[in-house]
């Protein structure tokens, strides 16, 4: 078992759901409270969340299964944010401080999981 807390990933991924909790989502109109506010909050906390979850697996495959969740989550969190700036609920600073750390944490799993799955 891993101590996630150890992971640079989850660091960066809790920091950044922080940013999303703090930046983003309380700009998001009323109306969107439900649906992309709410999937938003749900995708962003979904990236540290599987990490945490894969944490507890016993074998690198299955570690692996939930860096692959994970990824999936911050691939959802980079179009909602996308999609948010497009339809004008954010800025262009607002967006660009979001895109640039989701791109990162893609980036870092992306490795991560290559790193596993060759074999380390």
């Amino acid at each position: 078992m891993r101590d996630y807390r150890k992971l640079d990933i989850w660091k960066k991924a809790h920091t950044f759901t922080k940013l999303v909790y703090q930046e983003i989502l309380p700009l998001m109109p009323s109306e969107e409270k439900f649906s992309l506010t709410n999937q938003l909050r749900r995708s962003s906390y979904s990236i540290p969340m599987n990490i945490v979850e894969g944490c507890g697996k016993n074998t690198d495959k299955d570690f692996t299964h939930y860096l692959d969740n994970a990824l999936g989550s911050a691939l959802e969190v980079e179009y909602t944010c996308y999609l948010i700036f497009d339809l004008g609920y954010i800025s262009q600073d607002k967006y660009d401080l979001v895109n640039k750390p989701i791109n990162e944490i893609k980036a870092m799993l992306i490795s991560f999981i290559k790193f596993l799955r060759d074999g380390r």
